[in-house]
């Protein structure tokens, strides 16, 4: 523990973010980081408890507690406030393939759990994970490591989300021939077309990915491993498969939308904008001048109407199932993220409607969606509904395509990867569920282990 009494003496001081009126006007990130010396007062906060919760990555009665990848969170904390940032990047690295993401985009259960929150504010671990990763890019120390050898054996990663880059960077560095197939033209699932431009800049993974090519990854994009024949040669030709799909199919929004146009889900939305910023097609599926009414909650929901601003909306509402008392904190005040901090800039109103629904849709004589009625019986405009409720489970093609077996996603013995498909593994949310970008990490650095066992009869993967 670098400085005992650290975290009496600071205050805790998060990354600072452009002014909320001014970056709705582009999709570049908005955060800002920290001077060097504010940085280390960070780090010196840290309290080095006897047992950190922050890493335990444990589940309790339901509920998981800490970094499920067990990040060193102490250690690199301590070598963040003496300035030795190679040391702290090799003890993140240890646990963590891909730090300038999770610094990016995970709500950061580890912080939730940090003993410095109990009586004041937690440590900033997120943000301090992020300072070292782009530290160490900076720096050049994140080169290339390419494995001394290579085992001859060859596996085949589907989809290229967080889960399926972190098998093949695991078992690349194990000295497995690894080939990553993607159905979309770049790499990066959820990361590239789930997350808009300024969470999570679409440069930061093509760096990654470069990264991992250099280091002997084979990315093959364009390519839908759910075609029978494709999955058939991939099954012929690999002597492993690892399935890490997502878990893309929407939960139905309940309502009738038969032939009425303007409805979406918040995943197709947030695809057909990140297509458009990358100049892949220019999808009529836009918000620009329209009046946005978006159901459901959380970070897809928050990212729509942050999209939805940016491209120019007329106005953006976000209704909310549950009541409001459920989302305040003890002193009754209702949290706000990126998202209702530029609503509320722009439009002066949160967009956020409690305890509401959609009831009915209503249309005009061409049948174009023009409003819709809520459960508190008043009519609000619309002419783009987006339903961000979340997602049922995985999708059935590619299932069906390789033979395995599958409810809401798809089955393995418990705690295990392999399927009933004797060389196919799957992991990520497409076996575990919809969850955070950190869990698809920490699911595939897992399945990556068990892949090897099954491959050369042992491993030393974590």
């Amino acid at each position: 523990m670098g400085k005992p009494t650290g975290f009496l003496e600071y205050t805790r001081k998060d990354d600072t973010c452009r002014p909320a009126y001014q970056r709705v006007k582009d999709w570049d990130e908005f955060h800002i980081a920290l001077p060097d010396a504010v940085r280390a007062q960070q780090g010196a906060r840290c309290m080095n408890c006897g047992v950190p919760f922050c890493q335990a990555g444990i589940t309790y009665e339901g509920k998981t507690f800490g970094c499920p990848l067990h990040n060193l969170i102490p250690e690199w904390n301590d070598m963040i406030m003496s300035g030795n940032r190679s040391h702290a990047l090799a003890r993140l690295l240890k646990t963590n393939n891909f730090p300038e993401f999770t610094g990016r985009v995970c709500p950061a259960p580890c912080e939730d759990s940090c003993i410095c929150g109990i009586y004041g504010n937690s440590i900033t671990i997120r943000d301090n994970e992020l300072c070292i990763i782009e530290d160490g890019f900076v720096s050049k120390h994140m080169n290339p490591k390419r494995p001394p050898q290579y085992s001859g054996k060859k596996v085949a990663v589907v989809g290229s989300g967080p889960a399926g880059l972190a098998v093949a960077d695991q078992l690349n560095h194990r000295g497995h021939s690894v080939t990553v197939i993607e159905k979309e033209a770049r790499a990066g699932g959820l990361l590239t077309y789930g997350i808009p431009n300024m969470k999570l800049p679409k440069d930061v993974i093509q760096r990654r990915i470069e990264l991992m090519t250099d280091e002997g990854v084979s990315f093959v994009t364009g390519l839908n491993a759910a075609e029978p024949k494709t999955a058939q040669r991939l099954m012929r030709e690999y002597d492993a498969v690892v399935l890490c799909c997502g878990a893309g199919k929407p939960r139905p929004l309940g309502l009738d939308t038969t032939g009425v146009p303007g409805i979406c889900y918040g995943t197709e939305f947030l695809r057909a904008a990140v297509r458009r910023l990358l100049g892949e097609e220019d999808s009529p599926l836009t918000a620009a001048g329209l009046d946005v009414v978006i159901i459901g909650t959380g970070d897809t929901a928050s990212d729509c109407v942050a999209t939805s601003i940016r491209q120019g909306c007329k106005s953006v509402t976000q209704l909310v199932r549950r009541p409001k008392s459920d989302y305040a904190n003890a002193d009754g005040n209702l949290p706000t993220d990126y998202a209702h901090e530029e609503a509320l800039a722009f439009f002066q109103s949160d967009p956020r409607r409690f305890g509401v629904q959609v009831k009915e849709l209503l249309t005009d004589d061409h049948g174009l969606l023009t409003g819709v009625v809520t459960t508190g019986g008043d009519t609000l405009p619309c002419q783009l509904l987006i339903g961000a409720t979340g997602f049922a489970g995985c999708e059935d093609d590619v299932c069906k395509a390789f033979g395995v077996e599958q409810n809401k996603t798809v089955i393995t013995e418990k705690g295990h990867y392999r399927t009933n498909v004797e060389n196919v593994f799957a992991a990520g949310d497409m076996r575990r569920g919809q969850s955070l970008v950190v869990w698809a990490i920490a699911e595939g650095r897992a399945a990556a282990a068990e892949v090897d066992q099954f491959l050369i009869g042992y491993t030393n993967l974590a």
